[in-house]
């Protein structure tokens, strides 16, 4: 079984810190978005690869356990189990001589495939007891799956019915959520060995870029043009939010790259019901064209006044 490793996707080294490899995992994630490279298997590919490195890696404990055992991290406990039971077995059958004990491996040394037979061959030995019959129950294995949102899905508490493992599972979304957010459902993972209880599914939510908003945070952006005499002698204009359209008042003789609040009209603060950032809005002055003889009189008489 071939060692992968999240750190050299991820394009951390060992001692990078939790804001490190958040960086880098927004940074790579932009660029190998599906959405940003429809029809690209490769980028499909690498795009796993990289929600995969970050849910392991991003997680305080789990990046210990991925240190240690590296891509079978997910059975470390398991693992220690198994050896503490059958050193047990060897010294009440064998006096403590032999068996599983030769199996402590050094630091940095690769488990792979201590785990590939433990847990993944039908010819295993290990962890049972003289009568053949298991000697321990495990916990299945975790499963990971990726849903996608839109903004505007996001910006709202709705349910999501997706199909796992032939199952059927019906979670409520709440509104706040960001690109690349996790949560667990316990449970709803692979059944558990030996009676164990089942693995648990960790959903990654995947948010593309909008065309429309900018999310920072809480906070939102958006652009709105206005013509040249909007700016100069004030009006209204119609700006979208997440929520509808509202009307804006433009002061007279509005500068292009004014940037104007709106408190509240934001995305949604994450199960925090009520509350919500704030929408940015910047104004940008459209120029006319295909200027008439006499509009272009008047503008020289401006320019002379």
């Amino acid at each position: 079984m071939a060692y992968i490793d999240y750190y050299k996707i991820l394009g951390v080294d060992k001692s990078a810190t939790q804001d490190d490899i958040k960086k880098s995992y927004r940074k790579m994630a932009r660029k190998l978005h599906p959405d940003l490279n429809p029809d690209d298997k490769e980028s499909e590919k690498k795009f796993k690869e990289l929600n995969e490195a970050n849910e392991v890696l991003s997680n305080p404990e789990n990046r210990a356990k991925y240190d240690k055992y590296g891509e079978n991290w997910k059975h470390g406990e398991e693992y220690e189990k198994a050896q503490q039971q059958q050193k047990q077995y060897q010294q009440q059958n064998y006096g403590g001589g032999g068996g599983f004990s030769g199996a402590d491996f050094g630091e940095g040394e690769d488990f792979s495939d201590f785990f590939q037979g433990m847990f993944g061959g039908a010819g295993s030995g290990f962890g049972k007891n003289s009568r053949g019959s298991s000697s321990g129950k495990f916990k299945g294995q975790d499963v990971n799956a990726e849903l996608n949102l839109n903004l505007k899905n996001a910006a709202q508490t709705h349910p999501q019915t997706f199909e796992i493992n032939g199952k059927k599972v019906r979670i409520t979304i709440p509104a706040g959520v960001y690109d690349g957010q996790q949560i667990k459902l316990k449970g709803h993972g692979s059944p558990g060995f030996n009676g164990g209880p089942n693995g648990d599914l960790y959903i990654t939510f995947n948010i593309p870029v909008d065309p429309d908003f900018e999310r920072i945070g809480d906070d939102l952006k958006t652009k709105v043009s206005i013509d040249l005499y909007t700016a100069l002698l004030g009006g209204d204009v119609k700006v979208n939010t997440l929520d509808g359209s509202v009307n804006l008042k433009v002061k007279p003789e509005t500068q292009s790259g004014t940037t104007v609040r709106l408190k509240g009209k934001g995305f949604p603060v994450y199960k925090k019901e009520g509350q919500s950032g704030d929408l940015f809005v910047t104004y940008e002055v459209k120029l006319p064209t295909d200027l008439t003889d006499q509009q272009k009189e008047l503008f020289e008489q401006l320019k002379n006044s």
